[in-house]
């Protein structure tokens, strides 16, 4: 079948690295040079202290399903009419989330199941998507 068509998001000079860092594996979330603050989505400037100071950083890719949705609406010919959609919240800073896909059956996801990163490329874009964690329930 191959994969769905997504639409796809504009790359900016704050963005590129989150979108394209799955090309070499990587969750990129940028992180601030001088206080170390972590910031999604990416920002020119630091929310803690206000320098210009902040990079894309690679974290572990791992996280938790802090809450999610489940989605019945087909919203493309190619796309499943039901997945899920959720706040996925990474173990680097307390309440710094990633939104994104769970790619696992509805009734298997629920508030605090483990996952990891997985990226499916599409053009210039390999998007973040996550899955349970092998193990885990």
């Amino acid at each position: 079948m191959g994969t769905p068509e997504r639409k796809l998001p504009a790359l900016t000079p704050e963005t590129t690295a989150f979108w394209t860092g799955g090309k070499d594996g990587q969750l990129l979330i940028q992180q601030c040079g001088t206080c170390g603050r972590y910031q999604h989505p990416p920002q020119p400037l630091c929310p803690s202290c206000r320098t210009e100071t902040m990079a894309p950083t690679p974290v572990s890719g791992r996280g938790k399903v802090k809450t999610f949705t489940v989605n019945h609406q087909q919203w493309l010919p190619s796309q499943a009419p039901t997945f899920v959609f959720a706040a996925i919240e990474l173990p680097e800073q307390d309440e710094l989330y990633v939104f994104s896909n769970v790619l696992a059956p509805p009734e298997a996801v629920h508030s605090g199941l483990p996952v990891t990163v997985c990226f499916e490329q599409q053009e210039d874009v390999w998007v973040p998507l996550f899955k349970p964690e092998t193990g885990n329930a």
